[in-house]
Parts: C-alpha cells; structure tokens; sequence
C-alpha cells in the first residue's frame, strides 16, 4: 500500500451562519485515507457527517482548511476543476438513490459514461459488468420503481462505479432499507473496495455497520475522534 494516503484532510472548518448564531458544522478536522480501503464516519444526526463529505468531494467549500483526493487539493478547485473532480474521481452513493425513475437500471448505470462521451461499446460492456458486480444482471432492464429499495440503492452504488473513481463517497447509503437488506449493501460496499481497488468512505449512525470497515472514524460536534483501525472482515 502506498504511503501517500489518497485522500488528505488538513484544519478543515465549516460554519453557517455569522455571529453569536453562527453554527460550527466541522472543527479543525484532519485525517489521512489510505487508498484500497474503507472507512466507516460515524455520528450521531446532525453532528457534521453530511458537511464532511460534502467538503470532502467538492459538494462545499471549506471555511478554512485543505481537502486533498488523490493528488489534487480539492479547496483550490474552481468551478469546471470541481466538476472534472465530480465526473472523474469521487462517486457518490446517497440515503435516497437518486436514481432517473424513467430510465432502466442500464441507463441509469450507463448514464455518467454518456455524459463522458464513451464509447457505447465500451459502455456497454462496462454497464454489463458493474451489474452483474452489484447482482442485478437479470434486472438490466428494469426501471426503478420495479425494483426494490436493496436493489435500487445497488444500481446507484452501479452508477456511482461506471467513471471508475478513486474515491466513492456514500452518505447514509442503509438509512432506507432494513437492516438485512442494509447488510447486503454494505458487504456490496466491502467488497467494491476488493474487487475495483476503489476507496469508501462511508457516513453511517448504525454501529452494527462498523464491523465491514477497516477503520472507524467518529465524529460529534463537528470534530474528529479516530479509533484504532479493527480488522477487516475475511
């Protein structure tokens, strides 16, 4: 593994709000990411998760520190930097899906390579693979609402795979399914980790969740708390 962690997070801030009002959502936070592994981010509502990954893939800015994701500091991106950063580097996999409830589940998945003008050969196959990853081969076709929540939330973990990133960034990816079906994507996530060499950081507020990670990270009143890295599950 390489000493240079893929993703690098220095001092970072974030506050809403001015004053005596102001709320601090992230409070001098920094840790390192080592690549081909995954984090757990754990907290409870409202302690600064979400406004961490979002700083942490270019959703938001920073009010003072430095995000770096494989090589690139995220903080000095303008506009076009971040959405090169957003098409090509970090996936994200949200609570909610987000999937385009009138195109298939290949659509869906296909969609940001269509966005990357690749070629639809090369679409295609790349489509083919990541389902049958996911364990959706035989639901290509399909549209969102025929699928069930595991399975929709399999083919947005799908299409956040399909530019190859470096870094997946899933938020509260469990927070709509039960907890078997929540277990089931989260060893999805696990083994993403193993078979496309990809980085996940993961925010969760179900310890149970913890046990797939390699690391557990825990946050409360927008600062870090980091834990000694457990053993990943064989």
């Amino acid at each position: 593994m390489s000493t240079v962690p893929l993703l690098s997070v220095r001092g970072v801030e974030r506050r809403f709000g001015v004053g005596p009002t102001a709320v601090h959502a992230l409070r001098d936070v920094s840790f390192d990411v080592q690549g081909g592994t995954m984090v757990a981010l754990v907290g409870r509502s409202g302690s600064g998760k979400t406004t961490l990954l979002n700083v942490v893939g270019g959703l938001d800015r920073p009010d003072a520190g430095t995000v770096v994701v494989d090589g690139t500091d995220v903080t000095a991106l303008d506009e076009d930097g971040l959405s090169r950063l957003r098409r090509a580097t970090v996936g994200y996999v949200f609570q909610t899906f987000g999937l385009i409830p009138v195109l298939s589940a290949a659509e869906n998945v296909g969609a940001p390579l269509r966005l990357a003008r690749t070629p639809a050969a090369e679409r295609e196959r790349r489509v083919e693979l990541l389902l049958e990853l996911v364990g959706l081969a035989d639901h290509a076709q399909q549209r969102p609402a025929e699928l069930s929540g595991g399975q929709q939330q399999r083919v947005a973990i799908a299409r956040a795979l399909a530019a190859s990133p470096r870094l997946l960034i899933a938020d509260e990816p469990t927070g709509q399914l039960d907890a078997e079906t929540g277990l089931s994507v989260m060893s999805l996530l696990r083994g993403v980790v193993e078979s496309e060499g990809v980085t996940v950081l993961v925010a969760t507020h179900d310890p149970v969740m913890m046990a797939l990670a390699e690391r557990v990270i825990r946050i409360q009143d927008g600062r870090l708390d980091a834990e000694p890295a457990g053993s990943a599950p064989g």
